[in-house]
């Protein structure tokens, strides 16, 4: 497969897309991203995707983390609102399975591709479309610190401070 110059393949998701699109410079290397999740999870933790020099990313090495987690939900939502709060959800990259099953809201996401923060922003945006009241009867089920400080884990510390590109 021929691969034209101007186009790049991002490292957070695998997709092959132009260069120039969303992209950022890093340690001298520059990097592109089909989307902004993709941009921000690098940004987060970046040598989850690129490694350091003698040490493979967990990502380029298959390295999949998948999380589950269940929302409560204050209660059970009309199907109709339940249908299309999952169908904003599975349009995530990174998202492997949600479903809604009475007042519990199951999610099962790679944390290598999408994190809490984002699939709650998208919850944010998915009451704003559904209606107002929908993020109250969504109680906050994620804990921020306990996931980024799991993402810092699987990063090899680095030992040189040379600059690394993939």
């Amino acid at each position: 497969m021929n691969i034209r110059s101007d186009q790049a393949k991002d490292v957070v998701c695998g997709m092959m897309i132009n260069s120039d699109t969303i992209s950022l410079d890093y340690q001298g290397c520059h990097f592109a991203f089909c989307s902004k999740q993709c941009l921000q999870r690098f940004k987060s933790n970046p040598h989850l995707y690129i490694g350091y020099p003698g040490h493979e990313a967990p990502k380029h090495a298959g390295v999949e983390v998948l999380k589950k987690r269940t929302l409560k939900l204050a209660e059970a939502l009309p199907s109709d609102i339940a249908d299309q709060l999952v169908a904003c959800i599975r349009t995530m990259m990174g998202i492997k399975a949600v479903s809604i099953d009475g007042e519990d809201m199951f999610i099962v996401y790679d944390l290598l591709q999408a994190t809490e923060a984002q699939i709650e922003q998208a919850l944010s945006d998915a009451g704003i479309i559904l209606g107002e009241d929908l993020m109250e009867k969504i109680r906050r089920a994620f804990v921020h610190y306990m996931e980024e400080t799991e993402c810092e884990s699987l990063e090899v510390p680095s030992t040189s401070t040379s600059k690394h590109c993939h």
